[in-house]
């Protein structure tokens, strides 16, 4: 192969778009990340059906923990797609983004729903005396209202109706979801820190790149403009 052919030949990264930019692909991948988003609520179910004691010697603790967990593992994933898609190149990325953060919200939605069943029994009472008297309540339950307006509004259709300039402000709230979801997981760690300090770790990774990005972008026009 002469050296015209070699240097014609598309790099890794413009494959991997091409590849995503088939529905085919596409599809399948979707349908990878449908089947591993409900794999542990459907093990939860399982186990509740055929077998409670798999979810340990208190099984409500064990759902409002893993429900709680996999929300913001799902909110993370969602928002390392855009330093991902940023580094990498690989615009096709992008299409992930929105499934991964509705498995969030469908996971804190899960997580809320266990609490207020399992810990409060559905009492009223109870569960406002919890949002005003307990800080890692508190947070839980304002990370979750911050987060319904985004899942709402996730759409093509919202983004038209918005504007994309607002619909984007908007959506910036799922940084102060994610840091809100990991003080939460922090407050209620009692011995185990391992998990809340790799989710720390990620949503201070993924913020930080927000921060030198913006920073970056700020530089560059500037220096633009002094260029025009």
């Amino acid at each position: 192969m002469g050296p015209t052919a070699a240097t014609s030949a598309p790099s890794l990264r413009a494959r991997i778009d091409a590849a995503l930019a088939r529905r085919g692909v596409t599809a399948a991948l979707k349908a990878v990340i449908l089947a591993l988003g409900l794999f542990p609520v459907g093990w939860i179910g399982g186990a509740l059906v055929f077998d409670p004691l798999l979810l340990g010697a208190n099984p409500a603790e064990t759902i409002v923990r893993t429900t709680g967990e996999r929300a913001l593992q799902f909110l993370i994933y969602s928002l390392a797609i855009t330093p991902l898609r940023r580094i990498t190149g690989i615009n096709g990325l992008i299409k992930f983004r929105r499934m991964l953060g509705l498995f969030a919200f469908f996971y804190a939605a899960l997580h809320l729903s266990s609490y207020v069943g399992f810990d409060r029994f559905f009492v009223l009472d109870e569960i406002l005396k919890d949002v005003v008297k307990r800080p890692f309540v508190t947070v839980g339950f304002l990370a979750f209202l911050l987060m319904t307006p985004l899942a709402v509004t996730s759409t093509q259709g919202w983004i038209r109706r918005l504007g994309p300039s607002a619909w984007t402000r908007l959506h910036r709230a799922a940084y102060a979801v994610a840091a809100l979801g990991v003080v939460h997981h922090w407050w209620l760690a009692r011995r185990d820190f391992v998990w809340p300090s790799i989710h720390l770790v990620a949503v201070v990774a993924v913020l930080g790149w927000r921060v030198l990005d913006a920073r970056r972008r700020r530089i560059r026009r500037k220096r633009d403009g002094r260029a025009a």
